[in-house]
C-alpha cells in the first residue's frame, strides 16, 4: 500500500469536494458455480467455509486502506459474493462490528446482504437483521422449477416463496432480483415469473436480462435464448406491469417503490467513490488531485494470506484525464432522471466542455433531453443505452 502522500502529490485534477464513500465487501463463496456467472465466486467445497480466517482478513485489508479514506463518512455498505449468506450471522454481526470500530457509518447507513434461498434457514433472515443488516437482496432469478434447474441454481420454486416471505417478514426494505430472456422462455412465462414476484410485494426489484459473458460455462456451451425483437417485448411488459404495482424503473435493471431505491448502487451509477475489500473487490476513489481504481488479488487463499500481511492490492490505476468523461456517462446515464451538469464538474473536475460533442450528437438522434441543469435519457436513449454510452467514448 503506497503511503498516503502518494495520493495527495499534485496532479492533474482540481475536484472542489469529494463525492460520497460507500463500502463494498466481497464473500467469495457459494455452493455451486452457475453456468452464466462472471463474479468472482468459488465454489465452496465439503462445508470447508474458512469464516474466521477470512473475517481476520477483510479487517487488516480494512485497516491497510484507513489512510485513504481517513474522516469520510461511509453512507452505505454492501455484502457481496458469491453468496454472503452462507456466513453465519455471528459472522456478519462481528464484520460489521469490526467496520463500525474502523470507519465512521451514516446514522441511516443502508447495510445490504446478498442473499440466495438455496441457503435460507428458518429465522436466519431475522438474525442478519438482529446483526446490523438493513436490507437483504435476494437472488431468486426465477419461480419456474424448469428454469432455476437450467439456470444452475441449487434453490428450487417453494424455497424461493419461503425466503422472500421471510424477508419481508424480517426487513423493512429488500429486493428480488429476477431474470428475463432465459433459455426457451416465452412472453407467457415470464408473466408467470413476473406475476409471482409482485404478488409477494417487494419494494425493490431488480431485472437482469441473461447475458452469456466469456469464461462461463454458458459461454463454452451457449444455450438458446430468446431473439432480441422477443427479449425487448420482454422488458416492455416488465417495465409496464412494474409500473402498475408501483414500481417505478428508476435505472436501467432497477424498480422501486417510493423511497426504497438502492442507496449504494446510487452511489456507483452517480459516480460516487466506494472502497473494495475482499477477494476480487474493486475500489473507486477521488482525492484532490486525481481519481485512483484498486483491485484486490482474486484467489480467495493468496487473498487471506497476503491481506493479513497489509498487501491485499492486486492492481492500482488511476484514470486518465481522457478516460473520465466516459467512465461518468457509462454510470450516470442508466439513470432515468440522468445527471446535473454540477454533478459532472463536482465528481471529475471537468468543464462541461468535456462532453458537449457529445451531448449534441446524443440530443441530435434523440437519445437524450436536457436544459440548463441536468441532462438525461429518453425512451429511445434507455433502449440504445450501450450506443448513448459509446458517443462519450472519443470526447475529452
Amino acid at each position: 500500500m503506497p503511503d498516503i502522500q502518494h495520493y495527495l502529490r499534485p496532479g492533474p485534477l482540481q475536484l472542489s469536494s469529494l463525492p460520497p464513500l460507500s463500502l463494498y465487501v466481497h464473500l467469495p463463496w457459494c455452493l455451486k458455480k452457475c453456468p452464466y456467472c462472471d463474479f468472482n465466486s468459488h465454489e465452496m467445497r465439503a462445508d470447508d467455509l474458512p469464516e474466521q480466517r477470512y473475517l481476520d482478513a477483510l479487517v487488516a485489508d480494512l485497516e491497510a486502506a484507513l489512510p485513504l479514506v481517513w474522516g469520510r463518512t461511509v453512507q452505505s455498505i454492501f455484502i457481496g459474493g458469491g453468496t454472503p449468506s452462507l456466513f453465519s450471522p455471528d459472522g456478519i454481526d462481528r464484520l460489521l462490528g469490526d467496520i463500525r470500530a474502523r470507519l465512521k457509518l451514516a446514522a441511516d447507513c443502508e447495510i445490504t446482504l446478498e442473499a440466495n434461498p438455496g441457503t435460507f434457514e428458518k429465522n436466519r433472515f431475522r438474525a442478519f437483521r438482529s446483526a446490523g443488516v438493513t436490507r437483504l437482496s435476494v437472488g431468486v432469478q426465477s419461480f419456474n422449477d424448469e428454469f432455476l434447474k437450467s439456470l444452475g441454481r441449487v434453490h428450487d420454486r417453494a424455497q424461493a416463496i419461503a425466503a422472500v416471505e421471510e424477508a419481508q417478514a424480517s426487513f423493512d426494505t429488500f429486493n428480488l432480483d429476477l431474470m428475463y430472456a432465459l433459455p426457451g422462455q416465452s412472453l407467457a412465462q415470464l408473466h408467470q415469473d413476473v406475476d409471482q414476484a409482485l404478488a409477494l410485494e417487494p419494494p425493490h426489484l431488480s431485472i437482469y436480462h441473461l447475458t452469456i459473458e466469456p469464461n462461463t460455462y454458458f459461454a463454452k456451451f451457449p444455450p438458446v435464448i430468446p431473439e432480441e425483437d422477443t427479449a425487448y417485448a420482454m422488458l416492455d411488459a416488465l417495465t409496464e406491469r412494474t409500473a402498475t404495482a408501483g414500481l417505478q424503473r428508476y435505472e436501467v435493471s432497477a424498480y422501486a417503490k417510493a423511497g426504497h431505491h438502492c442507496r449504494h448502487n446510487l452511489n456507483y451509477w452517480q459516480f460516487g467513490d466506494y472502497l473494495g475489500i475482499g477477494a476480487g473487490a474493486h475500489s473507486k476513489l477521488s482525492f484532490a488531485h486525481r481519481v485512483v481504481r484498486q483491485v484486490r488479488l482474486r484467489d480467495p487463499r493468496l487473498y487471506m494470506e497476503e491481506a493479513l500481511q497489509g498487501q491485499a492490492m492486486a492492481q492500482e490505476t488511476e484514470v486518465g484525464l481522457a478516460d473520465l468523461p466516459f467512465e461518468f456517462m457509462l454510470n450516470a446515464l442508466r439513470l432515468r432522471q440522468g445527471f446535473s451538469l454540477q454533478e459532472f464538474t463536482e465528481r471529475t473536475g471537468l468543464a462541461i466542455t468535456a462532453i458537449q460533442a457529445g451531448l449534441s450528437s446524443a440530443e441530435a438522434k434523440g437519445l437524450i433531453e436536457r436544459d440548463f441543469q441536468r441532462v438525461w435519457p429518453t425512451e429511445r436513449g434507455y433502449d440504445f443505452l450501450s450506443d448513448l454510452q459509446s458517443l462519450f467514448l472519443n470526447d475529452a
